[in-house]
């Protein structure tokens, strides 16, 4: 009983002593001291798309295009398994995808900067008059006039812009050209081809569906004057003013034909918010 006896004891002390290792050990992580440090947990690698493209080549069989593309880059890796794919082609655009895995989502990665990566992809047959258009929304470039191997890099205006002149298409261009909002209205146009005046509107108030009720039917509005240049309409001057002493002040070259019969824009296109 007694040799017994102190096998027990021994035991119980054994356990006593592996159970203050234990709780010592648990007992010196505090909250936000011990375990992993974020250096050294792994971020996670997810699928991203370039921050933008910058140019696109072509081979001298027009079948393989390769793109310039910006991705982040830092003092450790920040880019694997870049990638260009074709996607579903529309109408006489080829759609390519360029994608990578990356950690830069988390600033703990370090990929904090930009750099040039290339990629490159086949196309199922030549080029030719087909734009390529990249990621979505599209960076879009065409052959057409481009100096080859370089692709020529389109504007937002499309591939072919239209000419500048006094044509419903032109005029669309030069209302994007001032920044007006969504839905504008062209209220009236004044052109000779080389000068152009632009009365424009747009619907205010809350969206609705009956088009009767005032608070959908009011407008702001503007007028522009442009001049044109080889990129299109030029827009130099705005104002609400009718007849021509306020424009022609701005430019006198600008022709008393297209501003004489100028009307002030109404009041409640211009509303004062003064106190």
């Amino acid at each position: 009983m007694r040799s017994g006896g102190k096998r027990g004891a021994a035991a119980a002390a054994l356990l006593c002593a592996l159970a203050v290792l234990l709780v010592g050990a648990c007992g010196t992580q505090v909250a936000g001291q011990g375990g992993p440090t974020p250096s050294a947990t792994a971020l996670p690698w997810t699928l991203s798309a370039p921050i933008g493209i910058t140019s696109a080549t072509l081979s001298a069989d027009q079948r393989t295009v390769t793109l310039a593309a910006t991705v982040p880059s830092g003092p450790k890796p920040c880019v694997r398994n870049l990638r260009a794919v074709l996607t579903e082609p529309v109408r006489n655009t080829v759609n390519v995808q360029v994608t990578y895995d990356s950690p830069a989502g988390d600033r703990a990665s370090g990929c904090t900067k930009t750099t040039t990566a290339k990629a490159r992809v086949k196309l199922t047959e030549p080029l030719g008059k087909h734009e390529l258009a990249v990621g979505y929304p599209g960076t879009v470039f065409t052959a057409d006039d481009a100096t080859l191997p370089a692709l020529r890099l389109c504007g937002d205006l499309g591939c072919t812009p239209p000419a500048t002149g006094c044509t419903t298409a032109s005029y669309e261009q030069a209302v994007y050209a001032v920044d007006s909002p969504a839905h504008t209205y062209r209220d009236a146009e004044h052109c000779d081809g080389k000068w152009l005046v632009l009365d424009i509107s747009w619907r205010t108030g809350p969206v609705c569906g009956d088009q009767a009720d005032s608070a959908c039917t009011s407008r702001l509005g503007d007028r522009w004057f442009y001049q044109a240049e080889e990129s299109g309409w030029k827009p130099f001057f705005r104002t609400t003013e009718g007849g021509c002493q306020a424009v022609q002040d701005r430019e006198p070259a600008f022709p008393t034909a297209l501003c004489a019969s100028l009307e002030p824009l109404a009041p409640s296109l211009h509303p004062n918010h003064a106190r």
